[in-house]
């Protein structure tokens, strides 16, 4: 196959995924932010989350600058910027910040020096555990650990649940094409015995 025909045939096989800021920092203050779509649940306790870097031939400012800090920060993309969020898989230089390309705006808490999305509704800070090389690519699976969390309030639910609708978080599918998504419902505890039945965006029993 042609390289871009293979290129967008395999990025899509793999379905919707969701949408991504990486923002970084690295040893001298140059912050960087980057489109990811391939972050990953590892685990709730701890709290992890993994996400997949290309591999490094080239110069990769996020995974260098993580190197460096031991912290970053996931910042999940909306409808109302996701031109922008697109817009940082430029390839910009080392000593430009995509936040002033983009016209998105840095945000930071006490504690931290990398840098958050603050247009964006749900986004939290890890500290770097682990890089795990996966040898058949060259790429890296990077771990990291939940310290914080940001979220507008109104969007998590009374039994912890997020409900990223409310945030307009948008997913990707392929290399370029953004989407919405719409709830058919959440169901119950999946059980042996039983069929599923819905329940509330609050995870209470309702009538299908």
């Amino acid at each position: 196959m042609p390289d871009r025909y293979r290129t967008h045939l395999i990025n899509s096989l793999s379905g919707f995924k969701s949408a991504n800021l990486i923002g970084t920092v690295n040893g001298q203050g140059q912050t960087n932010l980057a489109m990811f779509s391939s972050v990953i649940h590892l685990g709730a306790s701890p709290a992890l989350i993994g996400f997949i870097t290309r591999p490094d031939s080239v110069i990769r400012h996020t995974l260098d600058n993580i190197k460096q800090t031991k912290q970053y920060t996931i910042n999940q993309v909306s409808e109302d910027f996701y031109l922008s969020a697109h817009q940082t898989s430029a390839r910009y230089l080392s000593d430009e910040s995509e936040f002033a390309h983009t016209g998105l705006t840095e945000h930071y808490i006490d504690g931290y020096s990398a840098p958050f999305v603050k247009e964006s509704g749900l986004k939290y800070v890890l500290t770097l555990r682990e890089i795990m090389p996966i040898a058949l690519n060259n790429t890296q699976l990077v771990i990291g650990e939940v310290t914080d969390i940001l979220c507008d309030e109104q969007a998590i639910r009374s039994d912890g649940y997020i409900d990223i609708e409310t945030l307009k978080t948008v997913s990707v599918s392929g290399l370029d094409s953004y989407h919405v998504s719409s709830r058919l419902s959440r169901l119950s505890y999946a059980k042996a015995d039983t069929l599923p039945t819905s329940i509330s965006v609050d995870g209470y029993p309702t009538v299908l």
